[in-house]
């Protein structure tokens, strides 16, 4: 065995000083630490811990630094999670320049290396749903309703008065996809199963995808992209089934003119696209992925929301009843359009107070520090940090919610009776003290059409439906993961036709 030279021995020396010289003066460290060491290497052991642990976590750091800020560590970075409504309200504030929203995006799902920069640099989806979609709902909502009488019967088969017993969240996960792609991609496609298997397919690839490509290093990244991204190859096996209609459509577009309408132009997700996408000369694959990047967020996180409320309905069947009410006496005034669905506060307050009770997730509001930044509590966020609201703890903060750990299905319909506050408390608005859609310029470009679908789907379940709990009838209970609250994998709900006439 040979001893190595003395010089080296100093060389390693002055490596290793140098590292902790830089690490105890980076400002980060300067922020206090939950959930164990943040040392390097130890943190990795903290960063385990939060992704098993995390809701206890974030509740002791609610209370310990209540208007303040700490951080964790996760995999891939430090994460600092601000509390309380005012340092909120702060990030919100912040220009892009200083807290970006896109780029905490893209550090969380992954796109640039599992699509392509395109989607990152050119997001005009986004626009798309925040205008288009927002300005069509009247016009594409009875489509939705439509849909509900078709898939409902189809995923939950029932006969007489047998209760039929269903595995929730697949279930549920079908029925959003067929409704959001009969918006989406319109008839014929949004009922072919293949189809609708590779859009949910899709939603759990990317989570997966960014979820392996956050463990590598940036120089690596390409090359585990290129070989290991199961959303790619499931983008190519849709191309099959939407390239046939984006010819069609193309043909019509050179035919009479881009931007000019024809007889049974489709008013769909789809075409909008392909109108953007033309003039930028994009390729077919690259006008999927972007039908089916927008399946990911509506697929995620309306089937969870749908879910979570469900879960709630069987488990309390006795709230069936005034839904049933409600829904009924207005539908039969108004129809099912989107004004009827406007004057449902119960079954809004319902859908409100579900996503408030379990949120779609633990934090909330995620920015990316592209400069350092100075907050008013003194925390100095160093460039490159990732940035979050303790959104969990704050939904059941009493001092926000009164008796917040209760669920209080008509918690909001009740607030909204106040004078002035009919659209303060409606589902889709948002506030410095209720972020599931975030809050400012970058709140969930979509809630609007994804509370409508929801709404037209509880809506549609509390009428024509009974329901409850397989077994011993309590609510199957939330599992979390990192940042994440996921509705109960293996939770059960029984349907049986409503047993008495007055069914739509």
């Amino acid at each position: 065995m040979y001893d190595l030279p003395p010089a080296l021995y100093g060389a390693l020396a002055v490596l290793a000083a140098v590292y902790l010289f830089r690490w105890r003066n980076d400002p980060i460290h300067k922020i206090p630490t939950l959930g164990g060491p943040s040392v390097p290497i130890l943190s990795y052991l903290s960063a385990f811990r939060y992704v098993l642990n995390s809701r206890q976590i974030l509740k002791i750091g609610y209370e310990k630094f209540s208007d303040s800020s700490f951080k964790v560590a996760l995999l891939d970075q430090w994460m600092v999670v601000v509390n309380g409504p005012q340092l909120l309200d702060e990030i919100r504030k912040r220009p892009d320049e200083e807290l970006s929203f896109l780029e905490s995006t893209e550090d969380f799902l992954q796109i640039t290396w599992i699509l392509g920069p395109e989607p990152h640099d050119d997001p005009y989806h986004i626009d798309l749903i925040k205008d288009k979609l927002t300005r069509s709902l009247p016009a594409v909502l009875p489509d939705v309703v439509d849909e509900l009488r078709s898939a409902m019967p189809w995923y939950i088969p029932t006969h007489g008065n047998e209760w039929t017993t269903i595995d929730a969240i697949p279930t549920v996960q079908k029925v959003v996809a067929r409704l959001s792609n009969r918006v989406f991609v319109g008839l014929p496609i949004c009922r072919n199963e293949e189809y609708l298997r590779l859009a949910v397919t899709v939603t759990r690839d990317i989570v997966r995808d960014g979820f392996l490509l956050k463990l590598f290093p940036k120089a690596f990244k390409p090359l585990v992209a290129s070989w290991m991204s199961h959303a790619k190859r499931t983008i190519r096996r849709a191309l099959p089934y939407l390239r046939p209609v984006i010819t069609e459509r193309k043909a019509k577009i050179k035919e009479h003119g881009l931007g000019e309408d024809w007889p049974g132009k489709p008013n769909d997700l789809l075409q909008w696209i392909i109108e953007q996408a033309i003039p930028r000369g994009v390729d077919d694959e690259s006008i999927a992925a972007r039908v089916l990047l927008v399946n990911f967020a509506a697929i995620h996180t309306s089937s969870m929301s749908v879910t979570q409320a469900l879960y709630h309905l069987a488990a309390a069947p006795g709230y069936i009843q005034p839904l049933r009410e409600e829904v009924e006496s207005i539908t039969a005034v108004e129809g099912w359009t989107k004004a009827a669905m406007g004057k449902m506060w119960k079954l809004d307050s319902f859908l409100k107070e579900s996503q408030r009770y379990n949120g779609i997730g633990l934090t909330s509001v995620g920015r990316k520090a592209l400069k350092d930044v100075l907050l008013s509590d003194g925390t100095l966020i160093p460039a490159g940090t990732l940035v979050v609201a303790n959104s969990y703890p704050m939904h059941h903060d009493d001092e926000y919610y009164p008796n917040a750990g209760e669920f209080d299905p008509f918690r909001f319909a009740r607030m909204r009776e106040l004078e002035g506050e009919g659209t303060k408390h409606q589902f889709v608005n948002t506030s410095t003290s209720y972020v599931p859609f975030g809050v400012g310029r970058h709140a969930c470009p979509g809630r609007f059409f994804a509370a409508n679908e929801l709404k037209a789907m509880l809506a549609y379940i509390v009428v024509n439906y009974d329901v409850k709990i397989d077994g011993d009838g309590a609510r199957p209970p939330n599992v979390y993961f990192a940042n994440s609250v996921i509705p109960n994998q293996k939770g059960k709900i029984m349907f049986r036709k409503r047993q008495v006439t007055g069914a739509a």
